[in-house]
């Protein structure tokens, strides 16, 4: 018999990613406490959870699944030990709001995410990062919990990071421990502000879009002017090579001041332009260099 539920859904809802495009949820929900969030689980254990909507992409016909947002007090606390540098955090915490906290207590590890946008959560579940740094460098435990509500946890050693990868995507992230390393917290400040201002000179920040729509791939060949046979290489550059930058399908465009972004005239554009895009880019690629770029947005589709 179906478990019941008392807690309140909105059908049909909106779900809020930086394109601004795209279908809803049939079922969304707010889990207010582990409890909840378990509940949520008994009634739809496929359930999808809803970070910042950063790196996310919904296809305009929606999605079945009840999706859950953990952006609540239980799911956004911050502790942190400065003596120590441990910081345990809940998966639904902003990463800007983490990386200023930590910052200001003059703990290192973090700024190097500055201007990434995401959840604690959503963060660890891809290994967020850049060409600064990634968050696996600095992860000591991680709390989640499984697709049959039983609670997790999971030691650094027994998560199976890599670049975008972590292995975490079938469980539910509650919350992390972080050992971060004490410091000067103006140094500190000083770097977060010098990545935040070569992101902002390099990518189209203010236009809607999820951020770099490829992973970097790793070269099986050596591409000359490009790369080595076995060195990873920027997703953005290969693209541009391509002659790729300015194309458009509908309403999304790839970005002329960064190839690894496409931005959406949120007017005009739906989600199919721009899943149409990056499957044109990625031909366009493979095609000029015999190269696979995989993406890195993710897009929920109805299963």
């Amino acid at each position: 018999m179906p478990a019941t539920l008392d807690i309140p859904l909105q059908h049909h809802a909106p779900i809020k990613t930086w394109f601004e495009i795209g279908g809803t949820a049939d079922r969304f929900a707010v889990a207010t406490s582990p409890d909840a969030l378990r509940s949520l689980l008994a009634v739809d254990p496929s359930l999808r959870i809803l970070g910042d909507g950063a790196n996310l992409l919904v296809d305009d016909d929606g999605v079945g699944e009840i999706v859950v947002s953990l952006a609540t007090p239980a799911f956004a606390s911050i502790s942190i030990n400065s003596a120590s540098g441990l910081v345990t955090a809940g998966a639904g915490t902003h990463l800007f709001r983490l990386i200023n906290d930590t910052v200001a207590a003059g703990l290192g590890g973090l700024e190097v995410l500055a201007g990434v946008p995401a959840t604690l959560g959503g963060a660890l579940v891809m290994n967020a990062g850049g060409a600064y740094g990634e968050i696996a460098s600095v992860v000591h435990r991680v709390f989640a919990i499984s697709r049959d509500a039983q609670e997790v946890v999971l030691e650094r050693r027994e998560i199976d990071f890599s670049y975008r990868h972590s292995g975490l995507n079938d469980l539910i992230i509650t919350g992390a421990e972080l050992q971060l390393t004490p410091g000067d917290p103006v140094r500190l400040a000083a770097r977060k502000k010098q990545i935040n201002e070569a992101k902002a000179a390099s990518q189209p920040l203010a236009a809607n879009s999820a951020g770099c729509c490829f992973k970097n791939p790793t070269l099986q060949e050596a591409l000359p002017g490009i790369g080595n046979a076995g060195q990873r290489v920027s997703a953005g550059l290969l693209i541009d090579r391509a002659g790729l930058k300015g194309t458009r399908v509908g309403g999304a465009l790839v970005s002329n001041r960064h190839g690894n972004f496409i931005v959406v005239d949120k007017k005009h554009a739906n989600a199919r332009d721009v899943i149409d895009l990056m499957e044109l880019v990625a031909a366009g690629v493979r095609r000029e260099f015999g190269v696979t770029i995989d993406r890195e947005v993710v897009v929920w589709t109805r299963r």
